[in-house]
């Protein structure tokens, strides 16, 4: 137990595990903070730099804001990762891989009450990746970085009052489309 005391051990597991958590919201928080220190300090030239800092901390407390929404937890088995735009999950019973930029429908399907992601592919290959499985907060880049996505209806999903809208039942559960890509099928030339 003496051993114990130097670091982190001191904090209580939980504790730790709600600072791991919201450390992208603190390191926006201490941006902000600093800017307007800076700010505070007076002048033509440190007013603007301040506010400019302490802006741009509020941005990234948004960000942080939108991500800690999204993550679900790491309750569901397996693991997603994300590599150059290429999302695989590695499950039990389900897996594999689909490409970031070839996604042109995204959906979040509800089987058997667990929430699962459904991304499939130009070429009609799919792959359902559940939304609490390890690793799946990284999706939000990807899903974000999507042309047309609207990322408040993507958080909104995630709530429960969000899941309760816009569903169409299928096969024994609920389907919600968040995205589709737009221009796909026949073109007039």
């Amino acid at each position: 137990m003496a051993g114990e005391l130097g670091g982190l051990a001191v904090i209580r597991e939980g504790a730790r595990a709600a600072l791991w958590r919201g450390r992208e919201g603190i390191a926006a928080g201490l941006v902000a903070a600093l800017g307007l220190w800076v700010a505070a300090q007076g002048g033509y030239l440190l007013v603007p730099v301040g506010l400019c800092i302490a802006a741009v901390g509020a941005g990234l407390g948004v960000q942080a804001w939108r991500r800690l929404r999204f993550a679900q937890g790491a309750d569901a088995p397996g693991i997603v990762e994300v590599d150059e735009g290429q999302i695989s999950y590695m499950g039990p019973e389900l897996g594999g891989f689909v490409s970031g930029p070839e996604l042109v429908e995204l959906r979040l399907v509800t089987l058997r009450g667990r929430r699962l992601w459904r991304m499939k592919q130009a070429d009609g290959q799919a792959l359902l990746v559940p939304v609490d499985a390890a690793g799946a907060e990284a999706l939000f880049d990807v899903f974000a970085a999507l042309p047309g996505m609207d990322v408040a209806a993507l958080l909104a999903a995630l709530e429960p009052q969000g899941a309760a809208t816009g569903r169409a039942v299928a096969l024994g559960g609920a389907v919600q489309v968040i995205w589709r890509r737009a221009g796909r099928g026949v073109s007039a030339v």
